[in-house]
């Protein structure tokens, strides 16, 4: 089967395949930042652990989803690196030392839950995985990462927001990414098959929320928001909701388009896409109120 997505990049570099305008034609575009599923021998070479491990830290095939939205025009950027490599949802500092061999003493670090948890910018455990790599890597390796693939990515990101909200009236970043089953939130209640996140209201207007959220559940699904995922760097980077400047989380739970074994897409993906696209195009059709760019609701 063919997993081509069905147009061809406008754009291409190390970081990431841009789809459609880079002046957004509409007021939403979408991210895909953990989709990557192409590793280098370095990269495998450097890995303790087989690739159906480092398969883990993926959204496995989560940029299928956005296919229709694609052909549709959408603007989509959809990251080349693979997670293993590079978290474009970590902040650039967030890093943790025992990666970095000959880590600089005035080097100015982030922590985190995540990064504590072996999740921070470039990814270091797993449940089950102690340690992925075989050994820590050079700070100029790290840094040659964050300027090659993260850098380019949030700024072609960032100009096309501010592009799409000066064209628009505000700016609607959908960044896209998939979850594990989770566990039901009570005796007898189904677990939600989405998780809709905007830092709990600071990346996104509130009525923009709402509906993102009325249009998963008119599709049969059990949604939450910010809970147990509110999201993280890339929607806290790029949603300014004072500035016209919006952004959702949207975490799909794989059991919902993938095959049993979790691995590869099942037949579930031609409604979780017209999920995905019924939200775009619904978020896009929403236009700015008055004092909508200026305050979140």
């Amino acid at each position: 089967m063919d997993h081509s997505a069905p147009r061809a990049p406008t754009h291409s570099e190390a970081a990431f395949d841009l789809y459609g305008p880079a002046i957004p034609d509409r007021p939403v575009l979408i991210s895909v930042p953990h989709a990557a599923r192409d590793y280098s021998d370095d990269l495998l070479a450097a890995a303790r652990v087989p690739l159906s491990i480092l398969h883990r830290l993926e959204d496995r095939w989560a940029d299928l989803l956005v296919h229709p939205l694609i052909a549709q025009g959408f603007t989509v950027i959809v990251a080349r690196a693979p997670r293993a490599l590079i978290d474009l949802n970590r902040h650039e500092r967030e890093i943790d030392p025992g990666m970095i061999a000959d880590l600089p003493r005035d080097a100015a670090l982030h922590s985190s839950a995540k990064l504590r948890g072996g999740l921070g910018l470039f990814p270091r455990r797993l449940p089950g995985a102690h340690e992925l790599w075989r050994g820590p890597m050079r700070w100029a390796e790290a840094c040659s990462r964050i300027e090659t693939l993260h850098r380019p990515y949030h700024a072609a990101l960032g100009q096309m927001m501010a592009a799409a909200r000066d064209a628009h009236g505000h700016a609607i970043l959908i960044d896209i990414h998939s979850m594990p089953p989770l566990a039901p939130t009570g005796a007898g209640q189904p677990a939600p098959g989405v998780v809709l996140g905007d830092r709990f209201g600071r990346s996104a207007s509130g009525r923009l929320m709402t509906l993102a959220a009325d249009v998963v559940a008119s599709h049969g699904l059990i949604v939450a928001q910010n809970h147990p995922y509110a999201g993280d760097h890339m929607i806290d980077r790029h949603g300014r909701p004072d500035h016209g400047l919006h952004a959702l989380q949207v975490e799909i739970d794989r059991v919902l388009y993938l095959d049993a074994t979790l691995d590869r897409p099942g037949p579930g993906v031609a409604r979780m896409q017209a999920v995905v696209t019924r939200m775009a195009q619904a978020l896009a059709a929403e236009l700015p109120r008055a004092g909508y760019a200026l305050a979140a609701e």
